[in-house]
């Protein structure tokens, strides 16, 4: 890959990611000063970066809680940052999420709550109901994320395995009006999907979380399968009148950002194409079938014409099975992506736009029509970490990792493909 394309293809990254900067975005959505109290509340991994761009726009008094992910949070005046685990929740999480509660307790109908939710807040908000404990919960994120479900089936169990999580913090807001404002990371972008909407109820259940358990085939912990297969009191429903007077707003997505990298390559002098911002799937099969696309278009130009960018965002998924090295989706869906595209002329980036990739401190990494002949020439097997989940060895090795750090949002994956 030549430094050229690498700094195209990062300037793309950078437009996907300003597209949904906190300081951009909130400005159109601010709701009316209320007669009462202002309380800010959120969840997420971009949650401080909204929290500190809402103090800034907001004119008047305000008070409030909102939780990230350790070491992404930032200074703020008047609400509070909590920072906790991601991508399985800690006692600080459980903390935040009491924090929260107390937040919005005693409020009143001239109240007003606005609350700040992106992705990453399901881990972030731990709330085990009945006698389940924060293990228990804790196990149902680690059997979560080894199943290679996709997000929206993981956030179907997690809603009735909580406390806080479909609509049950927006209940506890009432009477006081909510408003949250959503940066979707979830293809489709529902906003009862975004950590596991804490202030959007929908109509999901028991019986479907049941359902979605068995036809993944999710090896839950016996402590949560017995309190699935339990009575409870249910989730409340989008209908229930303690809603009426809310609203929901999804202020940022993957659209709106994977558009604005597309302007950026326009602009750049090169044509831009987006297959979708709602990709599923296993990441090392989502990356063979780009690098099936890409190969069509390098060698016989179809379906699109070269020079081309190739853009794509959603959220692929892992299945761990057996032990596994180092590395998250977008590493995994490169490394795929790049041994399959051995020796065409291209250049990719895959990052997610949170700046960080599962549990490692890159976003994502580059690669070329060379890296996998790159990989050989060093004596590195690219298909047996493949095989291990250790697609991060094998971009280290090659000094291709992407790190821009925490970027203070999150609209999931970004993906673009660069054929001169």
């Amino acid at each position: 890959m030549t430094p050229d394309d690498r700094a195209f293809l990062t300037q793309l990254f950078e437009a996907a990611v300003a597209a949904a900067d906190p300081a951009q975005i909130l400005a159109a959505h601010l709701p009316p000063r209320p007669k009462g109290r202002t309380v800010v509340i959120g969840a997420g991994k971009g949650a401080a970066q909204l929290a500190a761009a809402f103090e800034a726009l907001w004119d008047g008094p305000l008070e409030g809680v909102v939780v990230t992910r350790h070491g992404q949070g930032c200074p703020t005046r008047q609400i509070r940052v909590m920072e906790a685990a991601h991508p399985v929740p800690d006692a600080e999480g459980l903390a935040a999420s009491a924090a929260l509660f107390t937040a919005v307790r005693g409020l009143g109908p001239d109240d007003l709550v606005v609350a700040l939710i992106c992705g990453g807040g399901s881990a972030l908000l731990p709330c085990p109901p009945g006698d389940l404990t924060l293990e228990d919960e804790a196990a149902l994120g680690r059997a979560l994320l080894a199943s290679g479900a996709p997000i929206s089936v993981m956030n179907a169990i997690r809603k009735q395995v909580s406390r806080i999580k479909g609509g049950r913090l927006a209940a506890a807001c009432h009477p006081a009006r909510v408003v949250s404002l959503i940066v979707s990371d979830v293809p489709g972008d529902d906003p009862a999907q975004v950590a596991s909407g804490p202030t959007v109820p929908d109509r999901s259940d028991r019986a479907a979380a049941r359902a979605l358990v068995e036809s993944w085939r999710i090896a839950l912990p016996p402590r949560v399968a017995e309190w699935l297969a339990g009575e409870a009191e249910p989730a409340p429903q989008p209908d229930d009148p303690v809603f009426a007077r809310n609203e929901v707003r999804v202020i940022a997505s993957a659209r709106a950002s994977l558009e604005a990298a597309s302007a950026r390559s326009e602009a750049l002098g090169v044509p831009a194409v987006i297959l979708s911002d709602a990709i599923e799937g296993e990441a090392r099969e989502v990356g063979r079938v780009h690098a099936a696309i890409a190969r069509e278009v390098a060698l016989r130009n179809r379906p699109f014409q070269r020079p081309v960018v190739i853009l794509s965002g959603g959220e692929t998924t892992v299945t761990l099975r057996g032990p596994s090295g180092r590395g998250g989706r977008n590493t995994e869906f490169l490394l795929a992506f790049a041994l399959t595209a051995d020796g065409l002329p291209l250049a990719a980036l895959a990052a997610d736009t949170d700046g960080i990739d599962g549990s490692e401190a890159n976003a994502g990494g580059f690669a070329a029509g060379d890296t996998a002949a790159r990989l050989r020439r060093q004596g590195i097997d690219g298909p047996a970490l493949l095989a291990a989940h250790d697609a991060y060895a094998a971009f280290e090795a090659l000094g291709d990792l992407f790190n821009p750090g925490p970027t203070g949002t999150n609209v999931n994956d970004f993906r673009a493909i660069l054929i001169r």
